[in-house]
């Protein structure tokens, strides 16, 4: 049988929505109606189509569901300088930015710079005032917006540390998570060594994984 976890791009409200409603795995929704599954909250069209795919490798399928439909998204690597965002790569060096952090989240910064300058093995870059990034990808959406932006990256902002590009797992810790951010309170709420690994995985598939 296949977890969902294996799957690319189904996030975790969706994969708790299908074992709340009592699918543990991907071959359980087999002949299970498009329709009955879409209404769960927590799944959304796009990973519905992602499982979907994922059924249709295996020779099986969902119910009613509807013909896949061509990709618009477009995430590419490497950065092109077109882009309709005001966030963009600055000359502030992240280390700096984060000395002059006040109070515990100077700290929390810099352990998240080892973290993921091990998983990745670049120099990061400060996009924007308070984004640290790693790698350079271009994205289009099919409502035309484009815009470069990093590949993985983190900002130790006052509320939360927030850690763009990976995707969570239960192994992770105390977490909350929202389209293509994860928050933490502190550092000490996580496994350093599966974020370490989550960052790498991530990095590794590039702009492949968004």
């Amino acid at each position: 049988m296949t977890a969902f976890e294996e799957l690319k791009g189904v996030g975790r409200p969706a994969r708790d929505a299908f074992a709340l409603a009592g699918y543990p795995d991907l071959e359980s929704l087999d002949g299970v109606p498009w329709a009955t599954v879409l209404d769960l909250h927590g799944v959304g069209q796009r990973g519905l189509e992602r499982v979907q795919a994922a059924l249709q490798e295996r020779g099986l399928s969902m119910q009613g569901a509807p013909e896949p439909r061509e990709r618009v998204n477009e995430f590419t690597a490497g950065a092109t300088g077109k882009s309709d965002s005001k966030t963009a790569i600055t000359g502030v060096d992240p280390r700096d930015y984060i000395d002059s952090i006040e109070g515990r989240r100077k700290e929390h910064g810099h352990i998240l710079l080892d973290v993921y300058g091990r998983a990745t093995g670049v120099a990061p870059a400060m996009w924007g005032p308070t984004m640290i990034g790693y790698g350079e990808m271009h994205y289009k959406y099919e409502t035309g917006r484009e815009g470069d932006m990093f590949i993985v990256g983190f900002s130790p902002r006052k509320a939360k540390l927030s850690l763009y590009g990976i995707e969570p797992v239960p192994e992770l810790g105390k977490y909350t998570s929202a389209v293509s951010c994860t928050y933490v309170n502190k550092p000490e709420d996580i496994d350093l060594e599966v974020l370490e690994r989550l960052v790498r995985e991530a990095w590794e598939k590039g702009p492949d994984a968004c």
